[in-house]
């Protein structure tokens, strides 16, 4: 998986390109969001329109994620999901409990 990051005012934007599996990816994906919330950004924007899939684990690091930047006093939303990320983040009733919006702008909007 790569991570590609930008910023957009006080919002860092993380553009993610492949699966978050059990082991590296989502060990990746989670360090990266701890080095950001270290490093003072707590207004995260997480770009899952290249993300094909996620396992149980993938879950589980965008709930921790959320949590994290929560908990740091930010805001995290994640946007664009595929149509299988969306169907899997539903049937696990996480549609509800994590902020998940269409396109970019929205999620700009709300961090």
């Amino acid at each position: 998986m790569e991570i590609q990051i930008r910023k957009a005012g006080n919002a860092t934007i993380l553009d993610l390109n492949g699966a978050i599996r059990l082991g590296e990816t989502e060990q990746k994906f989670r360090n990266q969001v701890d080095q950001l919330i270290e490093s003072g950004s707590t207004h995260l924007a997480v770009n899952l329109a290249g993300v094909p899939e996620l396992d149980s684990s993938g879950i589980g690091a965008l709930v921790r994620a959320f949590g994290s930047v929560k908990r740091a006093g930010g805001k995290c939303t994640f946007y664009a999901p595929t149509q299988r990320v969306r169907m899997l983040l539903k049937m696990v009733r996480l549609d509800s409990v994590l902020d998940i919006v269409d396109d970019e702008a929205t999620a700009l909007s709300r961090v």
